[in-house]
């Protein structure tokens, strides 16, 4: 079942599998594969001849070898920061010959240990002990911990044990040790301080890091991911916090502070205010399939869900017809321009057929989900950098939308098509560099290997039949001629361009590793979908010259231009135009308005493992 929310997001949900191709180095992505798909035209055998290295001269009438396959990137077990033990034998503090530390044994990760070696090899004081007890800095640092969970961390990944209260200890209180270290008890209690001591220091450390940078490592997540994780000097840290009044404030305010990540943290306390409210909710099934005409009891729940969630103009236009509803359950022709008034303003296709993604759009995810989803974004908002830049294009996977930005606001946005479940889009970024109008398609290896060669291997002619262009070692060759039972390694696909190319006009290009770009295509009936997971990888858009227009910094009539005269060519995007091809289930549109989205490659899921992993190895 489904409950409803406050706002509801644009459904995204089921991907396919049949649809764009997506490229690796050279072009990349859609191609037209009705022929592969149907099965080719002939199931002829292949005859070879000695033309070409690989090529043989006997004739094959079956296909004695497995096919093989290229698989793609995988999700990963996680595995946390390993750590070492804290060097504490040369710890000193002021006064004293012995140290105080020297019992205390603390783990942490690498660059958490080596910040506390520096901080305390330095003839430190204490930060958190005063007078054998704990000061304020101590206990405003322990209270932040607690509510760690407003900024999307965990509280249990900071929480450890607190000595006890020197007006508590029954121990004899031994000789002065130091600045704000006298009236110290006896050496048990003075060892659990020490202890206390380094273990909040470490804490304080890991608490900074993960307030910059992210609890995680995306990378160990999964292949699909691709950062650079962000560097966070930590041998400031402890010297900040002894020079603070308030160190509770000074780690505060290293949380990011773009506008998305606060309008994340705002949405996040809102809900969790609201999460016992329940009773109220709204129930429609996840499977409900309402079309016009029909007699069924969801439909109150649907005409109660619009009351609640669609806008003032939509409910005051239909105000008569809200009102009068008797709840009887018949869909009438009324109640169905409601519908496609909704559908239309959530941005559905505005059919008036009730289905899942219109549900979802009613009654949204719950609020134990959102929240969910709030944490794990406010971790990815992490990965990214401080600041985006007044200048960019923001690619939302499971919104399917591509947004552009300048002078720090949103210009336009557009429907995009993404890669399907089984040829994930990567979540990563880069900066865009070219646009390339009347491109050619290189067809990838997996693709050639994947889709192609199974065809290929009983109608080796299919590719010259289609207009492709096959070079082996970089000479041009007829693919009938090649030996499609050898490697693949050395063959190189492309489609010329032409009104059939997979890229269409023109693609905009960022060089990766993993050959995503975005692009045209002559398929455009697949924008008119709600979920739109079918490419092989690459990102299609709807309106491929806007955005050209818009990075290039010159009219649509110019990109026209372009285009009309039939080269292929490309054009150096001069100015410095980042690009996030991003994955967040919950992100705040242009006005500051959370909205929520499938999780349409399972990856939120993999991120949830993947933090109580994490914890777990915190808090063992």
């Amino acid at each position: 079942m489904q409950t409803i929310s406050r706002r509801a997001p644009i459904a995204l949900a089921v991907v396919s599998a049949v649809a764009t191709l997506c490229a690796h180095s050279s072009p990349a992505q859609a191609i037209t594969l009705l022929d592969i798909i149907r099965g080719g035209p002939a199931n002829r055998a292949p005859v070879y001849n000695d033309r070409l290295p690989g090529v043989e001269t006997r004739e094959r009438r079956v296909d004695p070898q497995p096919l093989p396959k290229v698989t793609g990137p995988k999700y990963h077990a996680y595995k946390p920061d390993a750590v070492r033990a804290v060097r504490t034998t040369g710890f000193a503090v002021a006064g004293n010959d012995a140290s105080p530390f020297a019992d205390a044994k603390v783990s942490a990760s690498e660059d958490v240990a080596a910040a506390i070696e520096s901080f305390y090899g330095k003839n430190a004081t204490p930060l958190w002990v005063s007078n054998g007890d704990l000061n304020r800095k101590a206990q405003a640092v322990i209270e932040l911990f607690e509510r760690a969970d407003t900024y999307g961390l965990d509280p249990a990944d900071y929480r450890l044990t607190v000595p006890e209260l020197l007006t508590a200890s029954t121990e004899p209180v031994s000789a002065t040790m130091s600045d704000g270290m006298a009236a110290v008890p006896g050496d048990g209690h003075r060892r659990s301080l020490m202890q206390f001591e380094l273990d909040l220091s470490a804490s304080v450390l890991r608490f900074a890091e993960d307030m910059v940078r992210g609890r995680l490592d995306p990378n160990r997540i999964s292949d699909y991911h691709d950062f650079k994780r962000k560097d966070v000097k930590l041998a400031f840290v402890l010297p900040f916090v002894r020079a603070e009044e308030n160190p509770a404030a000074y780690l505060e305010g290293l949380a990011p502070q773009s506008p998305q990540f606060v309008a994340l943290k705002a949405e996040l306390a809102r809900l969790k205010a609201k999460v016992s409210d329940r009773d109220q909710r709204i129930e429609l099934p996840d499977d409900l399939l309402l079309k016009p005409g029909a007699d069924n009891p969801a439909v109150a729940g649907v005409v109660a869900a619009i009351r609640e969630i669609a806008s003032e103009e939509l409910t005051s236009a239909h105000a008569e017809t809200l009102s009068g509803y008797q709840e009887a359950g018949k869909y009438t022709p009324e109640l169905v321009e409601i519908v496609k008034a909704f559908q239309k303003e959530v941005g559905l296709k505005p059919d008036g057929v009730v289905g899942r993604a219109t549900v979802r759009a009613l009654v949204g995810h719950s609020d134990e989900a959102k929240i969910e989803k709030l944490v794990i974004a406010m971790e990815q908002a992490r990965w990214l950098p401080t600041e985006l830049g007044k200048r960019y294009v923001f690619i939302n996977q499971p919104a399917y939308m591509a947004y552009y930005h300048e002078d720090g606001d949103e210009q336009f946005s557009m429907r995009v098509v993404v890669g399907s479940k089984s040829n994930q889009t990567y979540f990563f970024q880069d900066e865009i560099e070219t646009v390339e109008f009347n491109p050619y398609w290189g067809v990838p290896q997996s693709i050639i290997i994947n889709e192609m060669l199974p065809h290929l291997r009983s109608d080796p002619s299919y590719l010259d039949r289609m207009g492709y262009q096959v070079e082996v070692n970089g000479r041009p060759v007829s693919s009938s001629s090649v030996n499609w039972y050898g490697s693949t390694q050395s063959i190189a696909v492309r489609q010329p361009p032409s009104s059939d190319n997979a890229l269409g006009e023109l693609k905009i290009l960022f060089p990766n590793a993993h050959a995503i770009y975005m692009h045209d295509t002559p398929s455009k009936s697949y924008f008119q979908r709600d979920t739109r997971a079918l490419s092989h990888g690459c990102i299609r858009l709807a309106e491929p010259r806007k955005m050209a227009a818009a990075v290039l910094g010159v009219t649509e009539q110019e990109i026209g231009s372009r285009i009309a005269g039939g080269r292929n060519k490309g054009e150096k995007v001069t100015a410095k135009i980042p690009v996030y091809v991003s994955y967040f289930t919950a992100w705040p549109d242009k006005d500051g308005v959370v909205e929520y989205f499938d999780d349409v490659y399972d990856r939120d899921a993999a991120t949830l493992k993947a933090m109580a992993a994490n914890t777990k190895a915190r808090t063992s």
